[in-house]
């Protein structure tokens, strides 16, 4: 990887580790699903007029809005809502354990013994996590954000051939174009009509709804899509993935008046050295 690719990528975690963390008190007056509708609608707008219609790949990119998108953040953002930020950050890590299983089974790459050890202490990292006092009764919270954290791994390894043939810009775009309406509609299957919410919604939860979809969304997933275009998934996820834990943590701490535990750094910091195990390491065989 190139040194303006690396700094490049050193954005993404920056904004997605702050960003996921100041979405928690929007979630307040805009439930999370509506929220992560708003932040998908807001950047297709905001792109789509710039770019052609990707003729040959929208049903592909449809399929990842599903996985990616629609089904994730639905997943991962209720989850949050329900447990401390400072939790979901580390939680989300599992993505990196996740990326590696779907690749042997979707890519046939076959991961290293360092990249089984790596997945096997992440997950003793999360069971030690999940003992934390204040996730004590939050085992769905806990479990829809693990989950989630599955689907974005999923939608990575689909999303990766797209990427190479799509503008990164023009990726964002018509992944929320198709993504954000969907969920809107799905906010108000489960939590009744958009409209009381946005008429009650702060002008704080506003703000964070327009940095989440103007300037987070475009800016991260732009520069992800552009890195992964030009390198390996495997060189990309240690510079992405090892950022947001510090980022997101000092913003919970900092922002939110988060206290975590000592299980939770402790489970965090053995997710996070799994993590390591797995991400740098040589890139896998195929079988």
């Amino acid at each position: 990887m190139t040194l303006r690719d690396s700094l490049i990528a050193a954005i993404v975690p920056i904004f997605l580790g702050f960003g996921f963390v100041i979405a928690k008190p929007a979630m307040e007056y805009l439930p999370p699903i509506l929220l992560m509708g708003l932040r998908f609608t807001f950047v297709a707008s905001l792109l789509i007029w710039w770019f052609p219609i990707p003729k040959g790949y929208l049903k592909n990119i449809f399929i990842v809005s599903l996985i990616a998108n629609t089904m994730q953040y639905s997943l991962t953002y209720t989850g949050l809502s329900l447990i401390d930020a400072s939790a979901a950050v580390l939680l989300v890590q599992t993505e990196v354990p996740f990326g590696v299983l779907f690749a042997y089974f979707m890519l046939k790459e076959k991961p290293t013994t360092r990249a089984l050890i790596g997945i096997t202490i992440a997950f003793v990292g999360v069971y030690i996590l999940t003992g934390s006092p204040n996730l004590e009764g939050k085992i769905i919270g806990i479990g829809l954000t693990i989950i989630g954290s599955s689907f974005w791994a999923l939608g990575q390894v689909l999303v990766k051939p797209i990427s190479k043939e799509v503008n990164p810009l023009a990726l964002v775009a018509w992944l929320g174009l198709f993504s954000g309406p969907i969920l809107i509609a799905l906010s108000y299957i489960f939590y009744g009509n958009p409209i009381n919410y946005f008429k009650s919604a702060t002008f704080e939860a506003w703000m964070i709804a327009i940095y989440l979809g103007f300037i987070m969304q475009p800016i991260t997933y732009g520069c992800f899509y552009y890195v992964l275009k030009n390198n390996p998934l495997y060189k990309v996820l240690p510079i992405v993935t090892m950022g947001i834990p510090p980022t997101g943590l000092l913003a919970a701490i900092f922002l939110l008046g988060e206290q975590p535990t000592k299980e939770l750094f402790i489970g965090g910091a053995i997710i996070i050295i799994g993590v390591i195990l797995i991400v740098f390491n040589k890139p896998q065989k195929k079988i």
